[in-house]
């Protein structure tokens, strides 16, 4: 048998990665491992070994190894808009230079598909978590109580003091829109809002506060349904507000999926926008801006937010203390043309 077909029929090791690079056992580990503790000719002499060789490490053979993993486990409710794709990819920038690699899982906005994430995630002993919102089951809270890597909450504050957390008010940002959309002079206005998170029920109480203070409130005038949120819903939601409550001359929806329908539809139907009805959406998406109207929105920081939460869960993992618990990234009204 020739050396090549030897190599193929064998598995690489790391000694093999390592004399290859002509440094220690040791020294290719923590290349691979920790990259930002080596010189940058140690790093890239390994990684021309692992190429050559076609290396590919045993995670489960690595952290017996170093006693400690190089997973990060992610949770995220959805990954069929931009809003958590902006945030995971940001994750992912942070936490791949310095070593570590991302286990995603999707809840789907269910509580017993988020409980059965964490347990099968935990298993793998990862490094650290990511989890989306503070709202779970009991048996989910459950899960991580035994766990003792650091772990950091995405999208949403704590005041508990032993929480870690990045986010923003989703309530104060509700409020905000809803104030809004009053200054300009709306008064009928309208919320309406599909798959039901908790984020989405705090932004609902946030027009409820704020169309009390004013005076405005009218339960009626709230459209809430658990179906999940798509384009095609926006329109028929918009459709079903009109024929109720005619009276209405905004709308407030809960994200820019359900707002983007609605424009869809109030072209279709030929309704002036924003002078017989303002739309307002929540997220502020890429297509927001270039929609005719452009749509009213409220801009959320979601990169920053992966960012920022990636970076103080590696400060975490490294027994690092962090500047702040929680960090509010704030939010931003974006109003266009549509309100």
């Amino acid at each position: 048998m020739t050396t090549r077909r030897r190599r193929s029929a064998e598995r690489i090791t790391l000694s093999d990665v390592a004399r290859s690079a002509g440094c220690s056992l040791m020294s290719a580990s923590r290349a691979l491992s920790q990259p930002d503790l080596v010189s940058d000719a140690l790093r890239e002499r390994v990684e021309q070994a692992v190429k050559a060789l076609g290396y590919v490490p045993h995670p489960a053979a690595r952290s017996l190894a170093s006693s400690r993993s190089n997973l990060v486990a992610v949770i995220i409710p959805s990954l069929s808009n931009a809003v958590f794709v902006d945030t995971v990819e940001a994750i992912q920038r942070v936490l791949m230079p310095a070593g570590y690699e991302m286990m995603i899982g999707v809840s789907h906005y269910r509580p017993e598909e988020d409980e059965r994430l964490l347990r099968a995630y935990l298993a793998h002993q990862p490094a650290g978590l990511l989890i989306t919102g503070f709202e779970r089951s009991d048996a989910a809270r459950a899960v991580p109580a035994n766990y003792t890597a650091p772990m950091v909450t995405l999208m949403e504050l704590s005041e508990r003091p032993d929480d870690y957390c990045v986010g923003f008010s989703q309530l104060e940002a509700g409020v905000a829109m809803t104030r809004t959309l009053l200054e300009r002079g709306y008064r009928h206005v309208a919320f309406a809002a599909a798959q039901l998170d908790p984020r989405t029920l705090q932004r609902a109480e946030g027009y409820r506060q704020a169309m009390r203070q004013a005076g405005r409130y009218e339960p009626t005038l709230e459209l809430l349904t658990p179906q999940l949120s798509s384009i095609g819903l926006g329109a028929e939601l918009l459709d079903r507000l009109l024929a109720q409550h005619p009276q209405i001359d905004a709308v407030f929806f809960n994200n820019d999926d359900l707002a983007l329908g609605a424009l869809f539809r109030a072209h279709q139907l030929g309704l002036d926008v924003p002078g017989r009805l303002a739309i307002a959406g929540f997220n502020d998406l890429p297509a927001a801006a270039w929609m005719h109207p452009a749509l009213s929105t409220v801009r959320t920081r979601r990169g920053e937010i992966g960012e920022l939460a990636a970076q103080m869960l590696l400060s975490l993992m490294r027994g690092q203390q962090p500047a702040e618990r929680c960090i509010d990234v704030g939010f931003e009204v974006v109003m266009r043309d549509s309100a």
